[in-house]
């Protein structure tokens, strides 16, 4: 039923399923490790400073944004990365051979983005579970931001795979773009404890939304009104998800 409505979509997942399983230590193993340190440094430097919410200790405040943080990073390393890699190696042209449909190819792609980025994210959980059992008092608010998340930046990824042409300019997209706004997303304070007119730049930063709904679905409160939240971020996945195939479908830069 499934290869009847997405004509080649198994087997496109599965490949890029296996491409970023076959290295997991730099995959996944990598990422984990570096947002580990994070929560090593900045639970022992800023721990003792009233920086989360009330009652809620920075170690439960830090560890949900880590992993929603680190969550988006992935996801888009992977549909980027894997675009532009098969396009530089010339692999892509395999892949428009067979009768894969564009949605076929561009749920492929995203599905195996949102599927590193869940699995980095759930490491990272079991990894601050060692330390802290986290409470989690609205797991299907975690779950939609979860997605949701890995959704729209797997999407973003695609796009920034398709339109670039070299790996560096990938890199620097990450590097001036992603990183910025994923670390000033409000994943190691509240956003209630900047000045206001930083509270106003914060708000504005779409990858904040995602933080803060992810974290509110395990200490139950949040910086802003998660309806605002879903909102937000529902809109920026579902625009750039159909950029994104419509990219695709339309063979630009993909093609030629």
């Amino acid at each position: 039923m499934l290869e009847r409505l997405l004509p080649g979509f198994r087997g496109l997942f599965y490949k890029e399923t296996i491409r970023f399983m076959k290295v997991p230590i730099q995959t996944l193993g990598g990422p984990v490790l570096a947002s580990m340190l994070f929560i090593f440094v900045f639970s022992h430097v800023l721990g003792a400073r009233n920086v989360a919410f009330a009652d809620i200790g920075y170690f439960t405040f830090l560890v949900p944004g880590l992993a929603a943080m680190t969550m988006l990073q992935n996801a888009f390393a992977n549909s980027s990365s894997s675009m532009i890699q098969s396009k530089i190696t010339g692999n892509i042209v395999m892949l428009l051979l067979p009768p894969i449909s564009p949605l076929s190819f561009f749920l492929a792609y995203l599905s195996a983005a949102l599927l590193r980025g869940v699995i980095v994210a759930l490491l990272l959980l079991a990894g601050g579970a060692l330390f802290e059992v986290p409470s989690l008092p609205h797991p299907l608010w975690a779950l939609a931001f979860l997605i949701i998340g890995g959704v729209a930046t797997g999407a973003m990824g695609i796009i920034t795979g398709v339109y670039a042409e070299r790996f560096d300019q990938i890199a620097l997209f990450q590097m001036v773009v992603i990183m910025p706004l994923t670390f000033l997303s409000g994943v190691f304070y509240s956003i209630h404890s900047l000045p206001p007119l930083w509270q106003t730049i914060t708000r504005l930063n779409p990858f904040t939304y995602f933080i803060d709904g992810f974290r509110y679905g395990f200490v139950g409160t949040s910086d802003n009104p998660i309806l605002l939240s879903l909102l937000v971020t529902t809109a920026m996945a579902l625009v750039l998800s159909a950029i994104a195939w419509k990219m695709i479908a339309s063979g630009w830069k993909i093609r030629s």
